[in-house]
């Protein structure tokens, strides 16, 4: 499948030495891959997919892109800028209830002309009701799973991977956020499982399950479960909630090189990068990438929001 053009290539890839220095590091053994500025919608990873997805979506003719997610979903903000930018209709099936008050995401995803429908604990099923819906009234529906991932859309990271290694010889690792799976998979289908970590948030119950599943059906070397490089210890008290860990992670990379991360997904990441410094895995000397996966209009719709405004100096 030949990918359309939904943003800003390639994006930049950047030292950040005053975070590394302040993590221990050397000025050169510390990069940031921003793929938070790729252009479409304020930006994300999710733009490297949609490419993919949306490529599928017009070839079908399609009328109305339907996806589902979380409340503050960065995909389906993505998903109705991209239905935006190409003229389609949009119907996003988020999780939930409908909140009090507007916030964040949602009010990009309503700005941008999506419609949203609040399916409870119940995104699956709505999805399917919704898309039979939109082929009754005459339309023509294509749902895109959940997170945007698949084994097709997971190709725009190996596009990323490619990118990476145009820009920067010789580095070590890529550290990335894992939710749905696709953005890691798309990194291993290239650079192989040694080369990637991923950091957990807690989207999906077995992310080395779904990553590896997502491998079986990309091209390239067999690769295993096991083999995945996947930390489980960032999640906390759950995917919605704000960990010690992000909070901190947040605030040091804003305060040292005023770039802003995400509760969620690269706040979890870059913690869990400490974490790596910290016990000598990333060790000064070595270079270090990491992907900044976008995500941070999620910041002001955080129901945790005031108490990461109310915390101190990272340690």
């Amino acid at each position: 499948m030949t990918p359309i053009s939904l943003g800003s290539w390639p994006t930049p890839l950047e030292r950040i030495p005053r975070a590394a220095e302040s993590l221990g590091l050397g000025p050169n053994d510390l990069w940031i891959k921003r793929d938070d500025v790729t252009g479409l919608g304020g930006g994300g990873n999710k733009i490297r997919k949609l490419q993919y997805s949306c490529a599928q979506a017009l070839a079908s003719g399609t009328t109305t892109l339907i996806t589902s997610g979380a409340p503050q979903s960065n995909h389906a903000r993505l998903t109705a800028a991209a239905a935006a930018r190409l003229g389609l209709k949009c119907i996003l099936v988020l999780g939930g209830a409908r909140p009090e008050t507007t916030q964040g995401n949602l009010v990009l995803d309503e700005i941008a002309g999506a419609e949203i429908v609040w399916a409870g604990s119940e995104s699956g099923s709505a999805v399917a009701s919704i898309a039979e819906d939109v082929a009754r009234s005459g339309g023509v529906p294509f749902v895109i799973p959940f997170g945007g991932t698949s084994a097709i859309s997971a190709q725009g990271y190996v596009d990323c991977a490619r990118e990476i290694e145009e820009q920067i010889e010789g580095f070590d690792r890529v550290v990335v956020a894992v939710g749905s799976g696709g953005t890691m998979a798309g990194l291993v289908a290239h650079l192989g499982p040694e080369r990637v970590i991923g950091v957990d948030v807690g989207a999906v119950s077995d992310p080395g399950a779904v990553v590896a599943a997502l491998l079986d059906e990309m091209p390239g070397p067999v690769v295993r479960a096991e083999e995945l490089q996947i930390m489980r210890d960032h999640v906390g008290q759950g995917y919605s909630t704000l960990t010690d860990g992000s909070s901190n992670a947040i605030r040091r990379l804003a305060r040292t090189e005023g770039i802003f991360l995400d509760p969620t997904y690269t706040g979890r990441a870059f913690a869990g990068l400490t974490t790596l410094v910290a016990d000598n895995v990333i060790s000064a000397g070595s270079r270090t990438v990491f992907l900044h996966t976008g995500g941070v209009p999620g910041l002001f719709g955080h129901p945790d929001l005031p108490t990461l405004l109310a915390g101190g100096t990272p340690e």
